[in-house]
């Protein structure tokens, strides 16, 4: 049974294709009850890029995020009553790119009223591009992996959002698409101080299924460290696809409901006006 997907994308978004329009239509025929719309909105690049003074590194890296968070928060306002007329609990969200990179723009970004659910989330490091940019065979692996999760560590410590996304993202590109595996032990207790500190924030965490259907072919986090999320005493986790268009709509969703079940967890939750909202898995 699907019981939410909290995290996609449309076009809004420079890496989505779709409208929030068409996300719904998907909701409502698969069966999806409660849907979150997360567009990308960088904290790096929130501003336009005469601004900040530096050329895009890539493609991806649009400047001016505050008018993809406004656009996106629009689109979203635009089809919720035709979201809810077709049984489907259309939520407004963003996904917050690298929060780390202005903390006060962030806390301020993140009270606007109209949003229902924030995940925060790390895709580069403070010195590198995005991490599917980067060639691992000619960087040291161990050293980004600690640097990943210290950074990550500072968003953690920060606080103002609900969820982290995809801990351990890094790997879709590492292990998913270069094919070097990478040893998780010697960050377990980096990953440790990450879930203490959003446990006593208040946060939780995502079980993101994307790596379901890519190279990886596991999700963010694995069933591994849920556990231990589960053990120190974690209770806040949402389900979300990552989708990037609406065929990709709760893909994933399903198993990682039963991976939750098998990590101890009872229930999984969504966002509304920045409350959880619990959901039992025995639904």
């Amino acid at each position: 049974m699907l019981l939410m997907d909290c995290h996609t994308h449309t076009g809004i978004s420079p890496d989505g294709t779709g409208t929030v329009s068409q996300l719904c239509a998907r909701a409502a025929m698969i069966g999806l009850p409660v849907l979150a719309v997360t567009e990308h909105v960088e904290m790096n690049r929130f501003f336009s890029q005469p601004h900040y003074g530096v050329q895009p590194r890539n493609e991806w890296e649009v400047f001016n995020h505050a008018a993809v968070f406004e656009q996106a928060q629009q689109a979203i306002i635009n089809e919720k009553n035709a979201a809810s007329a077709n049984g489907v609990t259309l939520l407004a969200g963003i996904e917050m790119g690298q929060p780390g990179a202005d903390f006060g723009l962030s806390e301020s970004v993140g009270t606007d009223k109209r949003l229902d659910f924030i995940i925060a989330s790390l895709h580069e490091l403070s010195d590198l591009p995005d991490f599917f940019c980067l060639d691992y065979t000619s960087i040291p692996v161990p050293a980004l992996m600690e640097q990943y999760f210290d950074e990550l560590y500072a968003i953690c410590r920060w606080g103002k959002f609900d969820v982290l996304g995809h801990l351990t993202y890094p790997l879709r590109y590492i292990e998913g698409e270069t094919g070097i595996p990478v040893d998780l032990t010697p960050y377990l207790e980096q990953i440790r101080s990450c879930f203490r500190i959003l446990i006593e924030n208040g946060c939780g965490i995502e079980l993101n299924t994307s790596g379901l259907r890519q190279k990886y072919g596991k999700p963010f986090p694995t069933l591994e460290l849920l556990r231990l999320y589960r053990e120190l005493g974690g209770e806040i986790i949402t389900l979300g696809s990552d989708a990037h268009c609406a065929d990709d709509l709760g893909k994933g969703v399903e198993t990682g409901a039963l991976l939750l079940k098998a990590a101890g967890f009872p229930s999984a939750c969504y966002f509304q006006q920045r409350n959880p909202v619990f959901v039992s898995l025995d639904n």
